[in-house]
């Protein structure tokens, strides 16, 4: 993937100047007759884009006819990893260096585009999206037409409907990112074709159909003729919703019992994506329950390179929010199973089973809240990683949309790995998180 710092830092300068020559943007509108001018924007609430829905934001044009809105997401942060090693044994018991991160960095920015053309059934979507920890950068987007309530369809950036936390919490997260076995087991976003709506009164849904688990770092060239496919539901018996975005924690104080339930399932058949006598696939979205990349060579015999493989995700969640009290929990059973190797593999198949708690309170109402944390997978290797830990959010503004956090956290065998998020595979010992982030 090619790196765009440059053009990043032009269309930051550029979007800054249109908010500045802007003034109020009351000012840029049409005078209206029609009634036209009384349609609501839509701020894109937990849209089928998922990870990549934007914020309320800022409007800058609106008329008849059509409609722009920016929002932007920014979060910097220390990662310090402690390793009470500094080798360890995968699943196979070769030996592994680790090197733990004890950095600082602005991690994180996004700049979303957003409104209707035509017809405020008729939506769109452009983000530029950087990650200054694996120096990456895109643009990208997605058109959307909801016919009603219950059929909203969508083509371009998609997640894979495999967990809860890519369908809409983000940046709402108990922490600045995931959880290890999220990070661990999880799919991706890709492009695609999906989805969306409420079949029933607080039953909704999320269907898929996209190019691969992640589209990250593939180009299309490398594509196979295979499609991702996910569906997911969630169902709100109680109030009929669960806070913005369906974030973690009961910032906003229900003074009812909010209840949300849900179930995904993604299946894929994924490729390593690049030649075999390359070491390192371009697939990096499939792990092991050891962190070690699924297609990587020698990753299940040695000498031997996984070419092909199925991937299956199924996925139960349930959550209750009451009087500043939060609980979210989610359930996962994945297979890895179908290979085509280029050579002989000691395993048919690789089935991880695992699970995440989540418990908060805020502690002083939409100022302080205190939370813990625990995932582990429970793997066919009989390493079982896991985490447990814990942490607190300050809101100083009293708002969810400027947040300070600092995290504790043991990690044994961390499943997960990469810098995007805080894990590095196989550390064994404490992670110390300290961040904060905005979303306009």
């Amino acid at each position: 993937m090619k790196k765009r710092p440059f053009h990043f830092l032009y269309v930051l300068l550029t979007l800054l100047w249109l908010i500045a020559s802007s003034s109020v943007s009351a000012q840029f509108m049409l005078n209206d007759t029609s009634g036209l001018m009384d349609v609501e924007v839509p701020t894109f609430e937990n849209s089928a884009a998922g990870e990549f829905t934007p914020g309320e934001g800022f409007l800058l044009v609106k008329n008849p006819f059509a409609s722009l809105n920016v929002s932007i997401y920014a979060m910097a942060r220390w990662v310090n990893q402690n390793p009470s090693e500094d080798t360890w044994l995968d699943h196979r018991d070769s030996l592994r260096t680790f090197d733990g991160r004890n950095d600082i960095y602005w991690h994180r920015t996004m700049i979303w585009f957003t409104g209707y053309v035509a017809s405020p059934k008729l939506t769109y979507m452009a983000t530029v999206w950087t990650v200054t920890t694996t120096q990456q950068t895109l643009v990208y987007g997605n058109i959307n037409y909801e016919f009603s309530k219950m059929l909203k369809v969508g083509i371009g950036i998609t997640p894979n409907a495999c967990i809860r936390s890519l369908q809409g919490p983000f940046p709402f997260f108990s922490s600045t990112d995931r959880t290890m076995v999220e990070d661990g087991l999880r799919g991706g976003f890709t492009n695609g074709i999906y989805v969306s709506g409420e079949v029933l009164p607080r039953l909704r849904y999320l269907a898929a159909l996209g190019n691969n688990l992640s589209i990250l770092g593939i180009k299309a060239s490398n594509l196979t003729r295979r499609y991702s496919k996910s569906v997911s539901l969630s169902w709100f018996p109680t109030t009929g919703e669960f806070g913005p975005r369906e974030g973690n924690g009961d910032f906003e104080h229900h003074e009812k019992i909010a209840t949300r339930f849900g179930a995904s399932f993604c299946h894929s058949r994924e490729n390593r994506f690049n030649n075999i006598g390359t070491p390192s696939p371009d697939n990096t979205q499939v792990r092991l329950s050891d962190g070690v990349l699924a297609f990587e060579e020698g990753a299940l015999a040695s000498g031997v390179t996984l070419i092909e493989s199925d991937f299956d995700l199924m996925a139960v969640d349930l959550g209750f929010k009451y009087k500043g009290f939060a609980f979210h929990s989610e359930f996962y059973y994945r297979t890895l199973s179908k290979f085509n190797a280029d050579g002989p593999l000691p395993y048919s198949s690789i089935k991880d089973k695992g699970y995440m708690l989540q418990a908060m309170y805020m502690v002083v109402p939409k100022t302080l809240c205190v939370y813990g944390v625990n995932s582990m997978i429970i793997d066919q290797f009989k390493r079982n990683p896991y985490e447990i830990g814990g942490g607190v959010n300050i809101y100083p503004a009293k708002t969810r949309s400027w947040r300070i956090n600092a995290q504790a956290m043991y990690v044994n065998q961390s499943a997960a790995g990469g810098t995007f998020g805080l894990y590095t595979n196989g550390q064994t010992g404490m992670t110390f998180t300290v961040g904060t982030d905005v979303l306009l």
